[in-house]
């Protein structure tokens, strides 16, 4: 973007004036602290207006003016699309809570769609856009990873996928970057999220795969053209975790499992004729999903792929796989307590929270993709089950929520008390209690899964949810809608676990947001 002398001297004595009476007074007197002269900054056409709004604006002003902005006819997507093009500018994928909160923005936006009240509409946006201006003050709102970078040149004699994935095998963030600018200059966007994969493929891990699922997401808010600014987010992160020098040693199984696997069942290039699955095939390869080593697992999605079962139906069973880590677990232990996450919580980065988001993930990026892109990410995703179900071996000894004493003790509520039951076994975070009536609600009022929904999404908005509580709500609402009928209400009883652990813990912002949009 070329700048006249007069705006170039303009821009930098705005920054000079910001540096000297401090980013709070400077940013209320309409002064940048951003340099937009810099060299290599990554500028975004007509959306840097209010990028930069949101990357300079402090947390304790962000909401009132935010609000003001869409009073003024601003479009609530326009506002997530300029969230996450500000946070991509800053964390570029390498910063925990940065990303964690450039993934809550498309959930958060889905959540908003589903409310019906329309002075309530914003609230889930403005609690993620909150988090988003406190991690940019913390982070130093005028540091920026992500720069303009310059196409490298593709070698002929490897597929860029593994080009690309050579490059970060090696920690070369510079010819990282050129190289997957090279893949999104030849083509389309699904062509360089084909190529991504290739590396992503090289390990299982929740953050490396959902970031690139909703990076993806993303791309519908902010345009095809800044694909690239979204989906780079992941080769920064790929190359970071490959600089721990555990990584090479923990992923090594999978690294060679994958293409012994791919060769082995031909699955690149078969195109088996698609055989259904019945619910009874479903649960039964669930189990044994959820039973396997991960290496086995790995195996059983590969020999399923190649037998021709429809994709679907193998996502589906790994996906209740996973719901099982949350129905089971006994909650965190004493030693992983956090502030916000006690003992005996499920919610935030709990291990069923997790690889729940971890499976919706490969779901969706196995839709999205190529032939390869489908076959791989339903491997990695039964591998990922497998692995994380073993990470604590009683899992498989431990019975799925509601148990049957949990059941008793919920029987005789009236059917037409157990929505007003239920919120208050949220309210009292009682986990137990919350799942029993939620299996209640499935068995004699299996018509109120709207209602139940809306009771946890406003918890979801309500409460700080310890950077997961969009995400994984995303995921529940997701699942059960491409669910058979089955299955559905298991999402829901997980859902209503995880929300009665999170209840306590105010999202700072959301009262101020409440009061303010009340007002009108």
């Amino acid at each position: 973007m070329k700048r006249t002398r007069r705006e170039l001297f303009a821009d930098i004595g705005k920054g000079m004036i910001a540096a000297g009476l401090g980013y709070s007074l400077a940013s209320d007197l309409g002064f940048s602290t951003a340099w937009a002269a810099e060299e290599g900054r990554l500028t975004f056409g007509d959306l840097d207006p209010l990028v930069n709004f949101l990357q300079e604006t402090p947390p304790d002003k962000l909401i009132p003016k935010v609000i003001e902005k869409l009073k003024a006819g601003t479009e609530l997507k326009q506002l997530v699309a300029a969230a996450a093009l500000t946070n991509a500018r800053a964390f570029g994928g390498e910063d925990y809570v940065g990303f964690h909160t450039l993934m809550a923005l498309a959930p958060a936006y889905q959540m908003s769609q589903q409310e019906t009240k329309a002075e309530n509409k914003p609230l889930a946006v403005l609690k993620v856009l909150h988090r988003n201006s406190t991690r940019l003050k913390e982070f130093g709102n005028t540091k920026e990873t992500l720069k303009v970078v310059e196409p490298g040149k593709l070698a002929s004699n490897k597929t860029a996928g593994e080009q690309l994935r050579d490059v970060c095998r090696k920690v070369d963030m510079g010819g990282a970057e050129t190289t997957f600018a090279a893949i999104c200059k030849e083509g389309k966007p699904k062509d360089a999220l084909n190529a991504l994969l290739v590396e992503v493929d090289d390990a299982t891990e929740v953050h490396r795969v959902v970031l690139v699922s909703r990076a993806w997401d993303l791309i519908n808010f902010v345009g095809a053209e800044r694909a690239h600014t979204m989906l780079r987010q992941s080769v920064h992160y790929c190359v970071k975790i490959e600089s721990n020098a555990n990584q090479a040693k923990y992923n090594k199984e999978i690294r060679e499992l994958l293409p012994k696997l791919l060769d082995q069942h031909k699955l690149v290039g078969l195109k088996p004729d698609a055989k259904s699955a019945d619910d009874a095939w479903v649960s039964k390869f669930a189990e044994k999903i959820f039973a396997s080593s991960a290496a086995d697992a790995a195996g059983l999605v590969a020999e399923a792929l190649a037998e021709g079962t429809e994709p679907e139906a193998i996502g589906e069973a790994l996906s209740i796989a996973a719901n099982q880590l949350i129905l089971r677990d006994e909650g965190r232990p004493k030693a992983w307590t956090q502030p916000n996450k006690p003992e005996g919580s499920i919610h935030g980065d709990s291990i069923g929270v997790h690889c729940c988001d971890t499976i919706h993930a490969w779901r969706n990026l196995a839709r999205a993709g190529d032939r390869r892109t489908m076959v791989t990410s339903l491997i990695l995703a039964g591998y990922q089950v497998a692995r994380d179900r073993t990470n604590r071996a009683e899992f498989l000894k431990w019975t799925p929520y509601p148990r049957p004493e949990h059941s008793e003790k919920v029987k005789a509520v009236a059917v037409d008390s157990l929505m007003k039951e239920l919120d208050a076994a949220v309210r009292d975070k009682d986990q137990a209690r919350a799942a029993a009536l939620t299996a209640r609600l499935a068995s004699d009022k299996p018509d109120s899964a709207k209602e139940v929904f809306t009771l946890f999404r406003d918890y979801a908005i309500s409460e700080d949810g310890a950077l997961h509580a969009e995400k994984y709500f995303g995921t529940a609402t997701d699942e059960f809608a491409s669910a058979r009928a089955a299955f559905k209400w298991r999402q829901l009883i997980a859902l209503a676990r995880v929300t009665a652990s999170a209840f306590g813990y105010a999202a700072p912002g959301h009262k101020e947001a409440c009061e303010l949009l009340k007002k009108g």
